[in-house]
């Protein structure tokens, strides 16, 4: 098990030394292992995908295995997998699950991140479990229930004056420091994680046609990418999905860096986990909407809110950025073809903003 820059070609140990990003080239690291590719009969998501895995952690909270709810909508199906009922109420669990396994094997006492909230509560609930100290850094407009989360499981909060500028403080804040960055930007960690949210699919349903999926980082589009190509090289699928990336109109880097061009329409600032300008892995988030045939959807608070609370009487208790998915399926469902079927992420549960 190495990290591996695929730009510049350094390699060193996983379990040798912690690398955020990498330390020549300054881009994102990948992870390179070995596995089997084989499904193990578990009630586990470690223990069953442990053939698809770089390492088991040895605590969880029931994360992952969540419900699939299949519902005929116009000429279609849609898929609801159901992410938000993971224990912090977000797909984030299954990333953070690895990667906090990973800083307690490496001997971090304590833990930072930048976030706009589900990855603080996430990081917060797994350093716990695993004896690290939390901080997150958030931005001061993140909705009041995350920040009252990550404080009322043991976590400190220390407000920044936006999400941008979040990354920026815990930057700083680490170097020098014997810290565990979590990075989940950047963590490739996170991408073998929310992977074994394609391998649940494909044994819950099979491979769908598309996949709607909201894009902040972009790590969520890239780990089910990961997740249904591994599927592809073991045997168990002939194809990958189309992916739907779904941003705002009010931040929106993927739609300019695949179209060259950004296009103006309403305030999109309720779906905060779409609201980050800069995803370190850009260039592969593009790259794995183009060779899949899939799209970006630019989306708005007026249409979001209609997707919520439509999702809501569905008895979805999503936030606004889960919503964001149903919201572009309603603005894509004429161009897809009849009896297609649609993956839909639901990402994050809308308890913690109310």
């Amino acid at each position: 098990m190495r990290w591996k820059c695929v730009y510049c070609g350094f390699e060193k140990g996983l379990f040798e030394a912690y690398y955020w990003k990498c330390p020549i080239c300054g881009r994102p690291l990948t992870i390179d292992y070995s596995a089997s590719g084989e499904i193990h009969p578990s009630r586990s998501v470690w223990r069953r995908y442990q053939g698809f895995l770089p390492f088991l952690p040895t605590k969880a909270r029931g994360e992952g295995l969540t419900p699939l709810i299949e519902e005929k909508m116009h000429s279609h199906k849609l898929l609801f997998k159901l992410e938000y009922l993971n224990p912090g109420g977000s797909f984030k669990d299954r990333g953070t699950s690895l990667a906090m396994y990973y800083g307690y094997v490496m001997g971090f006492k304590k833990a930072v991140v930048d976030t706009s909230g589900n990855t603080g509560i996430s990081v917060t609930l797994y350093s716990k479990l695993y004896g690290l100290e939390p901080l997150v850094i958030m931005p001061k407009t993140a909705p009041p229930g995350k920040k009252k989360a990550v404080i009322r499981i043991g976590g400190k909060v220390v407000e920044s004056a936006s999400r941008m500028e979040a990354s920026k403080v815990v930057e700083e804040y680490v170097r020098g420091k014997d810290v565990y960055y979590v990075a989940h930007l950047w963590n490739p960690l996170y991408v073998v994680g929310h992977a074994t949210i394609a391998y649940e699919v494909y044994e819950d349903w099979g491979i769908p046609d598309y996949v709607v999926v909201p894009v902040g980082s972009g790590g969520l589009l890239l780990a089910i990418a990961y997740g249904f190509k591994k599927l592809r090289e073991y045997g168990f699928a002939e194809k990958v999905p189309r992916i739907v990336a779904v941003q705002g109109y009010s931040c929106q880097p993927v739609h300019e860096a695949l179209y060259g061009a950004r296009v103006e329409g309403e305030d999109s600032t309720l779906a905060d986990g779409i609201m980050v300008a800069d995803p370190p892995r850009l260039g592969e988030i593009v790259q794995e909407v183009k060779t899949t045939g899939g799209e970006v959807v630019l989306v708005g608070n007026n249409e979001i809110v209609i997707a919520l609370n439509e999702l809501w009487e569905y008895g979805f208790l999503v936030e606004p950025t889960s919503a964001s998915v149903f919201a572009a399926y309603k603005k894509l469902k004429s161009k897809i073809p009849e009896n297609s079927t649609l993956l839909l992420v639901l990402t994050g549960s809308g308890l913690k903003t109310l």
